[in-house]
């Protein structure tokens, strides 16, 4: 946090009144800080730590926050020790002086003093990214999570812990657009609700909105190669606390590892449907949130998923698709579509057309009739894999029967104008069946068998 390092100063008052000595003393390097980034926002708490150098008497603490996104309006201080002989009285914005605050501290100690200096700012993001490890066999995957933090808040932050939250915030105020304004508390400009609310009202909702993010107080974890996410419900806010210390400069992106799990059991599915996904067949892969497949425990951020497979005994990887996906709740599945491929193939043939069992009205003319299609479907396996896969077949109607032949797998009835076939087909294999779909037409609906 270069920037605030250079312009917050500790001035000491020795006198009661007047000015009778002034010391300008640099400010100690902070010992801690840690970031709360809640994405939907654009919010971030920082919870920064220091010790202040205090003389005995009146002292005051000036900070600056140009060329920042921070929240002026949100800055408060908090003495951590001996906070029974030191009196905060209030922080103070000098009239036709930009970016400017000024702390009135009164000390009846005198030396270092740690306290906790909290504020929101704006230009902090995260998003998560996955990637899976398939099998061999591609029973199992082995699933590594990231989250990739962007730093634009025109602050450094050294050895920031960091911590993500997973929700959606409502705020009346844009942090972004508070940090800009000429003046504090003045007003606002456009914004929801119309006037700026009074100071009193506005540093209410900034500390409830701070007790809402800051949830329990998190503990400082010793830097490891590997950092894992601790994770804490907070109401519908999902709190994930990544371990360790990292140092994020301003216009920089850290990537940082959140966890990695092995053996998790997919299903690898392929499917077809012409409605859908025209000639294409369309893989699927998916797996649940829950403690069988060894998560479970929170939910899952939305983020991409990249996949690859263990290509041979030297683990080397083929790239096997992709697949965004919304939030994972807990103990819900997840179905990832990750694309087309052209070594599964489902070729359907019209074999025969014909119309039967014409019915006329009164005058002559036809009332109802059936037409009788008969089709042949070739499915083909050019993997060195074992695969599944449904094929939907839809008719544009409620009125039909089907015959079928052929080693058509596992049939059933999925809606009232749609049926499937799911087959299972070895390596280097193909299946063909066939089935003759008879639809009816006009009067012939009533004529139907049940």
């Amino acid at each position: 946090m270069k920037k605030l390092i250079s312009t917050l100063a500790v001035i000491a008052f020795t006198c009661g009144t007047g000015w009778g000595k002034v010391d300008l003393v640099t400010l100690p390097t902070r010992d801690t800080v840690q970031l709360t980034i809640y994405n939907s926002a654009d919010l971030t708490l920082a919870r920064e730590s220091r010790e202040l150098t205090l003389m005995k008497g009146e002292n005051k603490l000036q900070f600056s926050w140009e060329n920042t996104l921070i929240d002026p309006t949100s800055l408060e201080m908090l003495v951590k020790e001996q906070a029974d002989k030191i009196d905060i009285q209030d922080l103070v914005y000098p009239p036709r002086v930009k970016n400017l605050g000024l702390w009135n501290i009164k000390s009846g100690v005198s030396g270092k003093v740690p306290v906790e200096i909290t504020y929101f700012t704006s230009g902090l993001t995260w998003r998560a990214f996955y990637m899976g490890t398939l099998t061999a066999d591609e029973k199992t995957m082995r699933l590594q999570g990231y989250v990739r933090v962007t730093n634009n808040s025109g602050e450094d932050y050294e050895n920031a812990q960091t911590r993500l939250i997973v929700g959606k915030v409502h705020i009346l105020d844009r942090i972004a657009e508070l940090a800009r304004r000429q003046y504090p508390y003045g007003r606002p400009g456009m914004m929801m609700g119309g006037d700026a609310l009074d100071r009193a009202d506005r540093k209410k909702g900034v500390r409830f909105a701070k007790q809402m993010l800051e949830g329990a107080p998190a503990a400082r974890a010793p830097m490891e190669e590997v950092k894992e996410i601790k994770k804490e419900g907070l109401s519908e806010y999902f709190l994930y606390t990544i371990e360790g210390t990292e140092t994020i400069p301003n216009g920089w992106s850290k990537r940082l590892p959140s966890f990695d799990v092995d053996e998790i059991e997919v299903v690898n599915l392929y499917k077809y449907e012409q409605e859908r996904y025209g000639n294409n067949v369309v893989r699927f892969l998916s797996f649940k949130n829950d403690k069988k497949h060894k998560l479970g425990e929170t939910p899952i951020p939305g983020g991409m998923l990249k996949v690859y497979r263990t290509a041979d005994k030297a683990d080397h990887l083929s790239y096997e698709g992709q697949s965004g996906f919304k939030y994972i709740p807990v103990g819900e599945d997840v179905e990832l579509n990750l694309g087309m491929v052209g070594n599964v193939v489902v070729e359907p043939t019209l074999m025969d057309y014909r119309t039967d069992n014409y019915r006329y009205n009164v005058h002559g003319n036809i009332a109802g009739w059936d037409e009788i299609r008969t089709f042949k479907i070739e499915v083909k396996n050019t993997r060195e894999v074992a695969v599944k896969i449904e094929i939907k077949r839809n008719f544009n109607t409620a009125y039909w029967t089907l015959k079928k032949k052929g080693d058509f797998g596992q049939f059933e009835n999925e809606d009232m104008d749609t049926v499937k076939f799911t087959l299972q087909l070895e390596p280097g294999s193909k299946k063909e069946f066939q089935y003759i779909l008879t639809t009816y037409h006009g009067n012939r609906q009533n004529e139907m068998p049940k």
